[in-house]
Order: C-alpha cells, then sequence, then structure tokens
C-alpha cells in the first residue's frame, strides 16, 4: 500500500502507477464497508474543497459533496457564473486563489478542446490537489468506479475478462469522447480484454487509441476494435453500450475553427444510427452471465432499452453509480 499519495492532483489515472491505484481501490474498499456500518471516516475534519463545475452533473457532484461531508469537511459547489471567471479571471489566478483558501480543487470542464488544458493549467499553479471531475479527454472518477464495480462482480483476477465498449445511439447531446477514453486507458492495465464498437463518424481520439495500446501491452490485457456492434458484443462478459460525439473524427484544430458545421454534421451522422442500441437481441450474444454498465444518465430506449437496463440479473448501473461516492472518498481521503 503506498502512504505518499498527499498533494497529488488527480486528472487521469494514466499518471497513477498500478500500486498506487491499488491502493485507491484499497482504500475504496475500506470505506465502502464503513458506510455500510454506519463507522465515522472523519479523515479531512475541518478540510475545504472546491467544485467548479462548467456543466451539469448528478453523480459527481454528489458524490464529491456528500463524500467530503463523510469525511467531516465542506464542498463549495461552483459554477463559472458564482465566480469572476464569467468576468475573464484565467484558470492561473483562481488555482492561486482557491489553494490559499482551501485544501483542494475539483472542477469539471468537458469543453472540446478546452477542457483539460484548464484543469492542467489550474494544476500547474495550485498548491493543493486539483481533480478533475470531468473533462474533454478523461473521466478518472467514473474509470474507479467503473473498475470497483468490475471487482466486485467479477472478482479481482480479471486477467482475460472480456469487456465491450460500444457506441451507441442518443439524442440527448453529443456526450464527451471522456468515459470510453478513460476506459481504455484503465482497464487493459489490469488485464482486461477490451473491444470497442464504433461507427467509422464516431472514433475515439487518435493519440489516446495510441496510448492505451501501450498500456494493453504492458499490462497484459488487449485492445482491439471493430465497426460491427453484434461482433463486439459476442461473448462479452460485459457490455458498456454508451453515446459520444465525433469529435474524434474532427480533431481538435478542424473541430475548434468550424464548430457550428461539425456540430450539424455530427447530428447527421448519429441520425444513421438509431439500430445502435443494447436491446436483448443483442444481449443474447454475450456470454449467458453478462452484466450491463453504463455511467448514466442512460437514454432509454435509445442507447439502451429498459427491459435490459432495469434488468436486476444483468443491469449493475446502480451498484456503479454508488461506487462513485466511496471512489471519490478514497481519493480525496488519500491526496487531501
Amino acid at each position: 500500500m503506498v502512504s505518499n499519495l498527499k498533494g497529488r492532483h488527480f486528472i487521469t489515472e494514466d499518471t497513477w502507477t498500478k500500486q498506487e491505484l491499488d491502493t485507491v481501490f484499497e482504500t475504496a474498499f475500506d470505506l465502502k464497508r464503513k458506510f455500510a456500518l454506519g463507522e465515522s471516516t472523519r479523515y479531512l475534519q475541518d478540510k475545504t474543497l472546491f467544485m467548479m463545475f462548467f456543466e451539469q452533473s448528478t453523480r459527481t457532484r454528489n458524490s464529491m459533496e456528500a463524500g467530503m461531508t463523510q469525511l467531516g469537511g465542506h464542498a463549495h459547489d461552483l459554477t463559472p457564473d458564482k465566480m469572476q471567471i464569467s468576468h475573464g479571471e484565467v484558470p492561473k489566478d483562481t488555482a492561486i486563489i482557491l489553494s490559499r483558501m482551501g485544501h483542494g480543487i475539483a472542477c469539471r470542464n468537458c469543453f472540446y478542446g478546452t477542457g483539460l488544458k484548464y484543469i492542467e493549467e489550474m494544476a500547474k499553479y495550485s498548491t493543493r490537489p486539483v481533480m478533475s471531475l470531468q473533462d474533454d479527454m478523461y473521466h478518472p472518477f467514473q474509470g474507479l468506479a467503473d473498475l470497483m464495480t468490475i471487482f466486485e462482480h467479477c472478482g479481482k483476477n480479471t486477467k482475460n475478462l472480456k469487456v465491450t465498449v460500444s457506441w451507441a445511439y442518443a439524442e440527448s447531446h453529443s456526450k464527451p469522447l471522456s468515459v470510453p477514453q478513460t476506459q481504455i486507458m484503465l482497464f487493459p492495465r489490469y488485464g482486461i480484454d477490451v473491444t470497442v464498437a464504433h461507427p467509422k463518424e464516431f472514433p475515439l481520439s487518435k493519440h489516446i487509441v495510441e496510448k492505451a495500446q501501450l498500456n494493453a501491452q504492458k499490462g497484459g490485457g488487449s485492445l482491439k476494435f471493430t465497426d460491427n456492434m453484434d461482433e463486439a458484443f459476442e461473448g462479452a462478459h460485459i457490455v458498456i453500450p454508451k453515446n459520444w460525439g465525433g469529435f474524434g473524427f474532427y480533431g481538435e484544430e478542424t473541430y475548434l475553427a468550424n464548430e457550428d458545421a461539425c456540430k450539424a454534421e455530427m447530428k447527421q451522422n448519429i441520425a444513421k444510427y438509431k439500430d445502435w442500441i443494447c436491446d436483448d437481441r443483442r444481449i443474447k450474444l454475450a456470454d449467458k452471465n453478462v452484466k450491463l454498465m453504463h455511467a448514466l444518465p442512460a437514454d432509454r430506449n435509445k442507447e439502451v432499452t429498459d427491459e435490459i437496463l432495469d434488468n436486476p440479473e444483468i443491469s449493475i448501473v446502480f451498484d456503479e453509480a454508488e461506487n462513485r461516492l466511496h471512489t471519490a472518498k478514497a481519493i480525496m481521503s488519500l491526496t487531501m
């Protein structure tokens, strides 16, 4: 177990060693047990976390705020309209000031081409740990909760476990690339065999895929891609059907220079693939004991049918959501 994580930024699991991540999971499981028993875990007595949200949030906002309360501290829920960001304050200045007033900074900024850069800029100047609550490239807290849930349902020896991460149809909005990209970067480090399915117009970022392939080689897992959702589901132990936008198709430079045109084209491309849904027919292609995961909120009856999402024999999405609390508390207690 690693004991020197105080002050560490948490922006992507890729900058943490496997031994350090194992410490996070040990801590998360201990915190979950104590939460179930009603034991006090006031490890951050009187400490303050500043939470900056540029977008809406349910699981992330509440897991962080409830987690800080349970750890004995307090979380400030901040949005740009409550701060001088709306008047042009730069991330450097925000980070310096907040890190002098509290003990940690957490930020969600998913705007493509700017989110990760904004959070990394704060980390450069903050004297306290900076945590990404999701950006345009990564969603590290979701990745931790996902893997913790896999450990709970499949055991901690995940070598040769088959996980399918599949693009799925949705209409609500062009969702970030950050969840699937975090999953392909993290899962193969634990020996998991990951298959990614997506239409040609919805690839993941090339540089993330290249790093994920290196992680797979080092971690003993594997990573492969297909444009056939049925093929990806065949024999899978876990399926994760989730929409993401076509940002990786355009690339950052092209997208930022032609944002409106790219968004319009993405909308047209999404409409081509309404049949990319996790339903009873597809779930029967997977392993007989297959489990469904999803970061939520799911576009019901578009990404996945109610029949599958609400099936307690298959769906473990609410275990996954609950584990956002315990993994968030683990990171905060170890770094703050």
